[in-house]
């Protein structure tokens, strides 16, 4: 019996020194991209501030990795974890998106951190910098706002209105 759970131990730990070889690619870009929203929209200092420290490594080209991010397979979950953060909306490729779609996602983005589903719990778990104040929920909330009046002054109404799925 000793011997097979000592197998096993061997081979779980060689598997887990094995993993530690698969890395996946890191989201870290140097260049700015040309659909990057602050080249499109004014992102003030403050607004610029927040979304780095709260956003930006979910939701961006450029992710602040933490020290346990060399540790399989942690980082094949947190790479997972901002593959899915940047299909819901990624501030370095916004304007990529048709104008409604960047109308809808700024609204969605206030909509989320109000009702507390932004910054992730699971994120602001570690990252305690990442929780957001009132006051930086108000300064979010009024950067969205001013960014959806610069479309909607811009744009006519019917293209910030998303076309309906067909079923």
């Amino acid at each position: 019996m000793k011997k097979i759970i000592l197998w096993f131990i061997l081979v779980v730990l060689g598997i887990f020194i094995i993993i530690q070889f698969i890395r996946p690619a890191k989201n870290q870009s140097v260049e700015t991209l040309p659909t990057d929203i602050k080249l499109h929209y004014p992102v003030p200092q403050n607004v610029e501030a927040i979304l780095s420290k709260a956003c930006y490594d979910c939701h961006s080209n450029n992710t602040r990795y933490p020290w346990y991010n060399n540790i399989q397979p942690v980082a094949w979950f947190l790479d997972d974890h901002v593959k899915s953060g940047k299909r819901h909306l990624n501030f370095s490729d916004f304007t990529s998106m048709r104008v409604a779609k960047q109308y809808k996602r700024l609204e969605d983005c206030k909509e989320q951190i109000k009702e507390g589903d932004m910054p992730l719990a699971s994120y602001t778990l570690i990252h305690r910098d990442a929780i957001l104040t009132d006051a930086e929920k108000e300064t979010l909330y009024n950067w969205f706002d001013a960014v959806r009046d610069s479309i909607k002054a811009q744009y006519p109404a019917d293209s910030l209105v998303m076309p309906k799925r067909k079923k």
